[in-house]
């Protein structure tokens, strides 16, 4: 792997491999994903197999060299499919918009190749149960409809917020009365996505 590759795009490349391998009938062994990614060590590439068996994606019959399955799933349901992480946006006022992708994450929706994960920061849309380090799934879109909630980009620096249109002109209104309203010059903001799902992990020690 390069030293310039993270993790998640491997493990992206990875998963992509095995399902290919298992839709034809030919569930790869660990040792068989060392080889075909080229890892020094079977120990590497067994983390990346058990990261997708814990992320859902995978499923592990125990006991089995090639144990490794799709998980089962409604047969008109799509398969899960991993989306970009990409970074941080700013909820408790604006930031730089992040375009490197951190990491990616699993959904089940005919709709995935629209769809990103942006990890939150801040605690201005607590009101609406976004809290700090939560992921939000994001469906990127150009519009949006009053009183939705949006990532949206203000010059080169993107804010989650509850979008309010006010005598046609945008306004990006916190959920927290701590905060106040941004409400950006004409032309100078535009909708990166309509925010559809939020996911939180809760760590011992935490809220």
């Amino acid at each position: 792997m390069s030293p310039k590759t993270k993790p998640g795009a491997t493990r992206e490349r990875i998963y992509r491999y095995v399902r290919k391998q298992l839709e034809v009938g030919l569930p790869p062994t660990t040792r068989e994903v060392q080889a075909a990614f080229g890892f020094r060590a079977v120990q590497t590439a067994r983390e990346h197999l058990e990261r997708l068996v814990h992320e859902g994606l995978l499923v592990k019959r125990p006991g089995k060299a090639r144990g490794y399955g799709l998980p089962s799933r409604p047969s008109s349901g799509p398969p899960p499919t991993l989306i970009p992480l990409l970074g941080r946006v700013q909820a408790g006022g604006l930031n730089e918009a992040i375009e490197h992708v951190e990491d990616y994450i699993p959904v089940t929706s005919r709709a995935a190749k629209h769809l990103f994960g942006l990890r939150v920061r801040g605690e201005s849309m607590t009101g609406a149960g976004i809290f700090p380090d939560d992921i939000v799934i994001v469906h990127s879109q150009p519009t949006a409809e009053n009183g939705q909630i949006v990532v949206a980009l203000v010059g080169d620096e993107a804010t989650v917020k509850t979008l309010r249109i006010r005598r046609k002109r945008i306004e990006l209104h916190p959920e927290n009365s701590a905060f106040e309203p941004i409400i950006p010059p004409p032309n100078e903001c535009s909708i990166l996505g309509k925010v559809i799902e939020v996911r939180r992990v809760i760590s011992a020690g935490k809220r």
